[in-house]
């Protein structure tokens, strides 16, 4: 179960840095083409406008970053989740077999043992 975990925490990580790589990228795009029309008629930009520009490549990263690790937390809640709903079904399963053995005074059940 552990290694299991490991897996998926493994797996998990590389499918947001992915999903963040991909983010980064995107809204470098866009940031770019906002910018790059202003540039066209000349070839030196405006300091404010650079800072501008990075000031809001700084909070959209920022952005980005929240929303990956809303993402992770959430993942995180789902696992923990999921592994509670397991041991539940474990368990009502067991107490089933349990009841079922009390029910016919220990003689074996055809189909106990399939699941």
């Amino acid at each position: 179960m552990d290694r299991d975990s490991h897996s998926e925490d493994t797996l998990s990580t590389m499918v947001l840095e992915n999903i963040k790589n991909k983010l980064i990228h995107a809204f470098r795009a866009t940031g770019e083409s906002r910018v790059n029309p202003q540039d066209s008629g000349s070839t030196v930009r405006p300091v404010s406008i650079s800072r501008s520009y990075q000031a809001n490549e700084e909070l959209r990263r920022a952005q980005i970053d929240g929303a990956i690790t809303w993402l992770r937390s959430e993942l995180l809640e789902m696992r923990s989740q999921d592994l509670q709903l397991a041991q539940t079904l474990l368990g009502l399963n067991t107490e089933i077999q349990r009841l079922r053995r009390e029910s016919f005074g220990g003689v074996e059940v055809e189909g106990e043992d399939q699941q």
